[in-house]
């Protein structure tokens, strides 16, 4: 992964971090990482935890940022959320899994958040 692609990834995460705060999420973690893979963003809102996966592109030419979350990189995601809860106290909250979409534009940026990925 090139430098400029990291730096368009962390930008990214940084918007999805400030949308989710300002529409009342509460951040638990940010890139929690295990053998099983890595969590850009762990939420909660309303008794509910939301592992969240943030794809940004500059352009559509590859296809839309969340086409990118396939079967694996869910299942990683699954594995690595098991074991954030196993260690922590979530065990009276729903679970879900998410992604939040975004394209970069000079103009105006799209933010999109997509949940209950299966």
């Amino acid at each position: 992964m090139s430098f400029y692609q990291k730096n368009i990834g962390k930008l990214g995460e940084q918007k999805a971090l400030l949308f989710l705060k300002d529409n009342g999420f509460t951040i638990l973690k940010t890139n929690f990482r295990s053998r099983q893979g890595e969590i850009d963003l762990i939420a909660k809102k309303d008794r509910t935890v939301y592992f969240i996966e943030v794809k940004t592109r500059t352009s559509l030419n590859k296809g839309y940022p969340y086409e990118a979350v396939n079967k694996t990189k869910i299942f990683r995601l699954k594995k690595t959320a098991n074991y954030f809860l196993l260690k922590s106290n979530y065990k009276d909250y729903k679970l879900k899994l998410g992604v939040i979409s975004l394209v970069l534009d000079k103009e105006k940026d799209s933010l999109k958040f997509y949940d209950d990925l299966e």
